[in-house]
């Protein structure tokens, strides 16, 4: 079993031994680790940019309780391999850095060229004709 499967079910062995409606759930005959991880990888292709998608922990155990508990999830096969990399213990490589580097460049310039194509609010310059008087 591969890591990324190991600790999906690390996780869900241990809720499973915490909550019992959840552990009904885990317990489906027609659920598996390899498809729920299947299921996380495809949710996970949907977020991604650039042919990188990052997701906490928490989105990645949340999508796996997800998989167990609803009967309808359709499972997508990825068109190619997918490498699945954990936080822990991390060092980024000069190509992640670089990668990275260009996609917060290019989301920023995004952003810029949204704000300059905004149309301005016209702010009124002109003066009143006549100025008022308390007093009258």
């Amino acid at each position: 079993m591969k890591s990324f499967e190991e600790a999906i079910k690390r996780y869900l062995d241990e809720r499973a031994k915490n909550d019992e409606q959840f552990a009904a759930s885990y317990a489906k005959e027609n659920k598996s680790i390899e498809e729920c991880c299947r299921f996380i990888i495809g949710e996970a292709r949907k977020k991604q940019e650039n042919r990188v998608a990052v997701m906490s922990d928490e989105e990645v155990y949340g999508l796996a309780v997800h998989y167990y508990d609803e009967d309808n999830i359709k499972v997508t096969e990825p068109k190619n391999s997918t490498h699945v990399s954990s936080t822990v213990n991390y060092e980024p490589t000069e190509e992640d850095k670089e990668r990275a580097k260009k996609a917060a460049l290019k989301r920023l310039e995004e952003e810029q060229l949204k704000k300059l194509r905004s149309p301005k609010k016209k702010v009124s310059t002109t003066q009143p004709t006549e100025q008022m008087s308390l007093f009258d």
